[in-house]
């Protein structure tokens, strides 16, 4: 857990190649059902573009039907779900179907204007789907993607006002989350705001 520009991705990818579980991202299967303009994709493009959060009966079909496959048997790694507290009773019902629970949940806490640096910083290659930020990883010439020279954008969801709200809905929605988790002594905090290895090492120490 974390909020949007976290980095939750980016840890959720290290502790997926440590541990030999899929790293799951509603994130990430978004996105295809947009590319791929699916009846899905559209229904969810509509709330992101707007900072809004995509309604739970999408999110949860889509969730339901990911943890059913079999590379979850042995365990996975959850990245942008649950968000709210229906969210994580929902995903408790989905779990007891599916004999399974949670055993730890990561929150990676970083201060909001930091957050707000890293998020609005952020281009895309629309050919290729490289990713830069224009401090923490610039192409080598400014807006142009270095792997096919195509002319990065910023993503409709990462200007400034629709980062602010996406921000403010997720700080309102997120905190009941942490306190259910804490209540079920599975949270475990983590510094976001140090080195992309420095806050691997502690969620190792932490696991551990």
């Amino acid at each position: 857990m974390g909020l949007p520009g976290a980095g939750k991705g980016t840890q959720a990818e290290k502790i997926k190649e440590k541990h030999n579980i899929p790293h799951i991202s509603t994130g990430d299967m978004f996105r295809l059902a947009i590319k791929e303009n699916t009846d899905l994709g559209k229904k969810a493009k509509g709330y992101l573009d707007e900072g809004a959060l995509v309604p739970d009966e999408i999110t949860n079909g889509i969730v339901e039907e990911r943890l059913s496959m079999p590379d979850c048997e042995k365990g996975f790694l959850l990245d942008g779900f649950p968000r709210t507290l229906p969210q994580a009773r929902s995903l408790e019902n989905i779990l007891d179907k599916l004999s399974k629970k949670i055993d730890y949940v990561i929150h990676i806490d970083v201060p909001e204007e930091r957050l707000l640096q890293r998020l609005t910083g952020r281009r895309t290659c629309p050919t290729c789907g490289a990713t830069y930020h224009i401090l923490y990883n610039p192409p080598k010439k400014e807006g142009i993607c270095d792997l096919d020279g195509s002319e990065l954008v910023q993503r409709e969801d990462d200007t400034e006002e629709t980062v602010k709200n996406r921000l403010e809905i997720n700080i309102n929605q997120t905190q009941p989350l942490l306190d259910f988790y804490k209540e079920q002594d599975v949270l475990i905090p983590i510094n976001g705001d140090q080195h992309i290895d420095d806050v691997f090492v502690e969620i190792e120490q932490k696991l551990k």
